[in-house]
């Protein structure tokens, strides 16, 4: 047997969540388990790879910071180009993962296996779901060709694309799903199923690099009844972006119109999407509005990011949310 060797990046979580008894699914202490511990508690990952790995940091990923994922996505791309690794798994908090995954789907360049995985009860709990998880996201990472669909969010036997997953339930196991465009694959009896591929730009075709330093500051604007002008003012103070989560198709009340167009007049870029939990936001762009597609309004922030990192202008931005 041809054994896989795959490195294992270990940033906290519930996964490595510690509670004062197995009963307490929900009061414990995220990022408490060292990765050692965690290894431990996956006897069978020896029959599936040779496993080996690090402690980036370890932290409830509510705390995560863009300072961290620029470290995290050049450790990856540091790992991924070693000879001697065939895929890498990543295992974080899930309040904050699938923002954690697009910004590597984006960043980082390689052809092998990016996996990251949590879990939804701590370490200590009964039928604790992170050693099944942390094993089938070793399987998927160990399986050749599976870097050829991006970043995958590998839980609860479902594997989502980074484009496309995102978290839909605050306890449940069953938290990740893909969306309108639906799930990559599943791990049965772990063994991973594919059944179709991400079309958008991922990887090892995307043109962004890991930023050099931070990211250029954009706020998330969301629209309800009832917000005011002076309060959208107020946010709006010395930022290069706005992500404006609208309602329906990425509307936005007509009287916070005004100050939104004061600020695109001044250069700042603003990307519609929608607080609706499914399709495009297609209209409403120009003039320094910009349509968000069908990103979620959290990874809309990293590809503006990303796209102003480089300098990009209005019509350049806009085309990297049809392609990406």
């Amino acid at each position: 047997m041809n054994m896989k060797n795959v490195y294992i990046i270990a940033c906290g979580g519930t996964i490595a969540g510690r509670a004062d008894s197995a009963s307490n699914l929900t009061g414990y202490t995220a990022g408490a388990v060292h990765i050692n511990e965690l290894l431990s508690a996956v006897p069978e990952l020896d029959k599936v790879a040779r496993v080996h790995g690090e402690q980036l940091c370890n932290l409830d990923s509510s705390d995560m910071t863009e300072a961290l994922w620029v470290k995290l996505a050049k450790t990856v791309e540091g790992i991924a180009a070693r000879d001697d690794v065939d895929g890498i798994v990543i295992t974080h908090g899930t309040d904050t993962l699938e923002e954690t995954a697009y910004f590597l789907n984006l960043t980082v360049h390689t052809h092998k296996p990016v996996i990251i995985t949590g879990a939804m009860r701590p370490a200590t709990a009964l039928s604790a779901d992170g050693p099944l998880n942390l094993w089938e996201a070793v399987q998927v990472a160990a399986t050749p060709g599976a870097g050829q669909y991006g970043v995958l969010i590998v839980m609860n036997g479902t594997i989502c694309s980074a484009r496309f997953g995102y978290k839909t339930d605050t306890t449940h196991v069953q938290a990740f799903h893909g969306r309108q465009m639906g799930v990559v694959g599943f791990v049965q009896n772990g063994i991973p199923y594919f059944y179709q591929a991400p079309l958008r730009c991922h990887t090892f075709q995307s043109k962004f690099d890991i930023p050099a330093e931070t990211l250029p500051h954009v706020a998330i604007i969301y629209c309800h009844v009832g917000m005011t002008e002076k309060t959208v003012r107020a946010l709006i103070q010395d930022l290069s972006g706005i992500i404006l989560v609208g309602l329906g198709h990425g509307k936005n009340p007509n009287y916070i119109e005004s100050v939104l167009k004061e600020a695109a007049s001044t250069g700042v870029k603003i990307v519609r999407t929608s607080r609706v939990l499914g399709g495009i936001v297609s209209e409403g762009g120009g003039q320094g509005f910009i349509c968000g597609d069908s990103l979620m309004p959290q990874q809309a922030k990293i590809l503006l990011q990303l796209s102003l990192d480089k300098g990009e202008t209005e019509e350049e931005i806009q085309h990297n949310f049809r392609i990406y």
